[in-house]
């Protein structure tokens, strides 16, 4: 079963993922206290994606009208009667960079992203993934951080530096040298399928309900 309460994405991909600024999300983290990301150990604000959902639950709310302070009281409503906090999805068909230097892990990624309906690129070395991201910016990369003999990070801060969104993967548990590196999202192998397509949609934005984001004021 998918662990969705686990801390996951960085601030700035939730704040892309759901269509709000940054300091949007910390003004109502300070404000209301519903919605409270985990802290990692350099205090960079990591959300699951259960809260993911819930900020889109508000998104939708203030779409059909309510307050900022309305849309979260009838969250914590739901929440405190146990109700699931859901929005509605779509997929479109949108470019994934697949840096994977193990052919066997890099067919199994390949495999369930394509049964999504994505479609995939695959570079197994560090040059090769440059080399992409620079000609054919993909809209989402998965990086392998033990690729080229661990230049992962490296290619974490490129693809960053291009405006590509980043999964990060790797059988060790990195999560925080990730996140500081630039990835969007930690993920850690063997990989749970369901959670690896979900991440993928989720920071592609094709899990989203909404794509025209009303009044940004908190």
């Amino acid at each position: 079963m998918e662990d969705t309460g686990r801390a996951l994405y960085s601030i700035s991909a939730v704040g892309n993922m759901v269509g709000l600024p940054v300091a949007t999300l910390r003004t109502w983290e300070d404000r209301y206290a519903l919605v409270v990301p985990d802290r990692n150990a350099s205090g960079h604000r990591l959300y699951s994606r259960d809260q993911v959902e819930q900020l889109r639950f508000i998104r939708t709310r203030m779409a059909q009208g309510l307050s900022a302070a309305d849309a979260h009281r009838l969250l914590a409503e739901q929440l405190g009667a146990g109700l699931p906090i859901t929005t509605q999805t779509s997929r479109g068909r949108l470019l994934i960079l697949l840096v994977e230097p193990d052919p066997y892990s890099a067919e199994y990624q390949e495999y369930f992203l394509k049964t999504e309906g994505f479609e995939v690129k695959m570079a197994s070395d560090e040059e090769a993934a440059r080399r992409s991201l620079h000609e054919d910016p993909p809209s989402l990369a998965v990086i392998e951080l033990l690729v080229s003999g661990g230049s992962g990070l490296s290619l974490c801060r490129y693809a960053k530096e291009a405006g590509v969104p980043v999964v990060a993967v790797s059988v060790l548990e990195c999560r925080d040298q990730a996140i500081e590196a630039g990835a969007d999202a930690f993920l850690l192998k063997p990989l749970d399928p369901l959670k690896f397509v979900s991440t993928a949609r989720d920071l592609l934005g094709s899990s989203s309900f909404l794509h025209t984001p009303p009044g940004d004021s908190p």
